[in-house]
């Protein structure tokens, strides 16, 4: 047996590249600018959880868009039936509509046609070449609405033109590498890394900034067309609605100081503006002039010349930030509509530079102890499958470089977890290779039925996880995708190194050592084969057992519940380091003091961190704010060297998208492996795995609710991982007994099953073990951001393995044993076979181990 050169070639440059594209992840800024200019220089972008920096989700208010059009709609009609002499009694807005009263009915038709005109022709979709206006006449009453696809309409239209307005205020401030993207029909994803003031951010993108000058009610006096508006301080004041001038014809904003070295906001007109301002102060002497942003009157002086200059500042209580803000804002322009921030997660370096470094500890120490077991396990030959494993972490990273992707924490716990998964391929090679030279057979031809025969078990157990993967990055968000991505990447890279890579280096050390037979020895003599274990005597008391753990974990979910975290509550979530151990009652009584409900504390890590929670204020998104600065005032009042790291608000909208996009997700990946089961076996493999997997799920549910861990998105990520990790177990078995099943086909099925559990009993101990080796250095080192995943993991490994012997296997007996019954009651004379499957049911289903 030989490899083919061009192989063995392809093999090599796939490798190098992958070394040569990762290796400036390796290297620091200062040796890479010495690279040569033609050799890769990208590294993988790092996520704000680990650099540190902002993320916020800004949704477009689709009331207060509809109240704007309507407003300009309002103007529109009154303008238009004036100039075509139809006389209407009342053109008033009534809700998301305006009713024309019209004096004469008679000219409804003609009133309706033109109203017609002020409608805009919808360009795109299903509704392209309507009008986004549905006008509808009722005798001498018109109503005008903007139609379900105009309102979509305006949406997108508010969507795209909110991202170049957001887009320039960024720029203005001068933030490095931003994200600024749209999301779904209505909303805006903004990154911005680094260390940022949140409320500063609010401000900057989620205000409007709509600023027009109004001249004041003369008389000082409420009434038809004043409105009472208010100033920082309090003050009111008796606005005209009439625009005087719009914040459209601004040109230019900048921060300067007054005469006391006060901030004040510089501005200038554009030249039609500038006429406009002119006319207005030359008629309007002694007369106060109010300068309104977002319905807020910013300042209100009187004018004393006319100023023919086209220029003018604006004064308050500014503070620096707060007037280059402000100036940013008119510079960039007014959104086209209100924007809420309905997410906001925040992270400051130092919490970032500490993931990073405790990531990197745990991916190093999770590959030296499942290099370590590797080794132990297979000798000599084990330092084939870890270097088969370093060109998998090498190749991970490549990849992530190449596509472009975002590493995460999570993310990096995706890669921690693809090693043990990686590992999964080589054990059982190993072991299929072991079982055939037991079988007698020569080293080469142990080589081709080895891996023949475990590379069915080993696509079947990849799609499994590769189903969680994509169900996780469709439902998931921000970090939880970035894990989702790594572990697909590391499952299908497994594919190249575990198996061809690893198959093709094999036979080229068997032909080169001239090898008879092909013993692979471990370093620590240990045996679990040829065991004769009848496990399905004890399958009452498995199922028994596990009945009862799963009824006492719906218990533990009904009370006392899950702790969920701020993704499914809402509300708002700080971490917060002190210098000395922080004092929990001494923060306690001072939060809780502030008037927003109940404040909960919860120390993690060590005695210098601690996590705030506050629950979802009432009073919208600046409630939110106003919320924030409370809390990490009191917490610098309360102890000076206390330092907020990170901050999370969620909106009840979000936390509710959140939670039904988690528990759909697991819904949906469960249903994904029964019918892949299903069609990969028959259905009561099929219906035994997914039992199974409820019971696993179950308890993995009733091990946060005893360990009080936060259940939040990381956590559904490890259910939706342990949904595949459990499958990908059972499928080993399953394999393995239906290939017994077509072998031994007059060995009743209760031996066939322990047969084959006996037989693969070792793969299972060992892959099991390599990725509970793997995952256990994040469980302990990981934080706070990974420990809902990687420790709940850790434990759903022991659940699955036992679930796969003591569980799925006695629910596959019990329903052959059914299945055998209900064929000899429907056909006596017929002996019929004891198996499941029939020798040659057919599908692809390739034998294997």
């Amino acid at each position: 047996m030989r490899n083919s050169p061009w192989l063995v070639f392809t093999y090599s440059v796939i490798i190098v590249l992958g070394l040569l594209i990762a290796l400036p992840n390796a290297l620091p800024q200062s040796v890479l600018q010495r690279v040569p200019s033609w050799l890769p220089h990208n590294q993988v972008s790092l996520g704000l959880d680990l650099r540190g920096g902002s993320h916020l989700v800004l949704e477009v208010d689709e009331a207060d868009l509809t109240k704007e059009r309507l407003n300009s709609l309002l103007q529109d009609a009154r303008r238009v039936l004036r100039e075509k002499n139809i006389q209407p009694k009342s053109v008033v807005r009534n809700n998301n509509n305006i009713v024309v009263s019209l004096a004469d009915p008679s000219q409804s038709d003609a009133a309706v046609t033109q109203l017609r005109t002020l409608g805009n022709v919808i360009s795109s979709g299903i509704s392209a070449g309507q009008s986004d206006l549905a006008v509808t006449a009722d005798g001498g009453n018109i109503t005008i609405g903007f139609s379900p696809a105009g309102i979509a309409t305006n949406v997108d239209n508010a969507v795209a033109q909110s991202l170049e307005v957001i887009r320039q205020r960024v720029d203005q401030v001068g933030v490095a590498e931003p994200t600024i993207q749209r999301i779904g029909a209505n909303r805006i994803l903004v990154q911005l890394p680094g260390a940022q003031d949140p409320s500063r951010l609010r401000e900057l993108l989620g205000s409007t900034a709509k600023m027009s000058f109004h001249m004041l009610a003369p008389n000082g006096q409420a009434g038809p067309g004043v409105t009472i508006m208010k100033d920082d301080q309090g003050n009111s004041y008796p606005v005209l609605d009439r625009v005087e001038i719009s914040g459209d014809r601004l040109s230019d904003a900048r921060v300067s100081f007054d005469q006391s070295q006060q901030p004040v906001v510089t501005f200038r007109f554009d030249s039609a503006g500038a006429t406009r301002f002119a006319d207005i102060t030359r008629q309007n002497v002694g007369n106060p002039f109010a300068i309104v942003l977002d319905d807020k009157v910013l300042s209100a002086p009187v004018i004393r010349e006319p100023i023919t200059g086209g220029s003018g500042q604006i004064s308050g209580n500014f503070t620096t930030d707060s007037a280059n803000t402000l100036a940013a804002m008119l510079r960039a322009g007014a959104l086209p509509a209100k924007l809420t921030v309905i997410e906001e997660r925040t992270v400051g370096a130092d919490l970032g530079a500490d993931a990073i470094r405790m990531g990197l500890y745990a991916g190093v120490v999770g590959f030296v102890l499942v290099a370590a077991f590797i080794l132990v396990l297979y000798g000599t030959w084990g330092i084939l499958a870890n270097i088969a494993l370093l060109i998998h972490t090498i190749l991970t990273f490549s990849a992530l470089t190449l596509v472009g992707a975002t590493l995460t924490l999570p993310g990096i716990a995706g890669v921690v977890l693809g090693i043990g998964l990686a590992v999964d391929a080589n054990v059982l090679i190993n072991e299929r290779i072991r079982e055939e030279t037991r079988k007698g057979k020569s080293a080469f031809a142990a080589i081709d039925t080895g891996f023949r025969r475990a590379y069915s078990t080993i696509i079947d157990g990849n799609m499994t996880a590769l189903i969680a993967a994509a169900i996780l990055f469709w439902f998931g968000s921000g970090p939880v995708r970035g894990f989702a991505v790594t572990m697909a990447l590391g499952l299908i890279i497994s594919m190249f190194t575990s198996v061809a890579f690893v198959r093709v280096a094999m036979i080229e050390i068997t032909r080169r050592r001239k090898m008879k037979v092909l013993n692979i020895k471990p370093l620590i003599p240990f045996s679990p084969y040829d065991k004769h274990i009848q496990f399905m005597k004890a399958r009452f008391f498995g199922v028994t057992v596990s009945a009862l753990l799963s009824i006492a974990s719906i218990a533990l979910f009904i009370y006392p519940g899950l702790n969920y975290g701020v993704d499914f509550r809402g509300g708002i979530q700080m971490s917060v380091k002190t210098q000395e151990a922080a004092d929990l009652g001494r923060f306690r009584e001072g939060l809780n003091g502030l008037g927003l409900g109940e404040v909960a504390l919860q120390s993690f890590g060590d005695n210098n961190t601690m996590l705030v929670r506050a629950q979802r204020q009432e009073g919208g998104e600046e409630a939110q704010t106003a919320a924030v600065t409370k809390l990490k005032a009191e917490i610098v009042k309360i102890d000076p060297s206390a330092i907020v790291t990170g901050t999370d608000v969620i909106g009840p909208k979000v936390s509710g998208e959140l939670a039904w996009a988690g528990i759909l997700s697991v819904v949906i990946a469960s249903l994904a492996m029964l019918f892949y089961i299903w069609y990969r076996f028959e259905w009561p493999f099929a219906v035994g795995a997914i039992v199974t997997l409820i019971l696993d799920v179950t308890k993995a549910i009733g091990f946060f609710a005893l360990t009080g861990l936060d259940f939040n998105l990381t956590a559904i990520a490890a259910i939706l991982t342990l949904v595949g990790y459990s499958v990908n177990d059972k499928v080993v078995v399953y394999d393995r007994m239906r290939e017994n099943m077509r072998l031994y086909k007059s060995m009743p099925l209760r031996e066939i099953i322990d047969k084959s559990i006996n037989e693969t009993l070792a793969r299972s101990l060992y892959t099991n073990a390599t990725a509970f080796l793997s995952l256990l250095p994040m469980a302990i080192w990981g934080g706070s951001a990974v420990e809902s995943f990687a420790i709940p993991m850790a434990f759903g490994i022991l659940v699955a393995a036992a679930s796969s012997i003591f569980i799925a296997a006695p629910i596959l007996l019990f329903l052959g044993d059914w299945r055998r019954r209900h064929a000899k009651a429907a056909a006596p004379s017929n002996d019929a076979a004891v198996e499941i499957i029939p020798p040659d049911a057919g599908q692809p289903r390739k034998t294997a181990g």
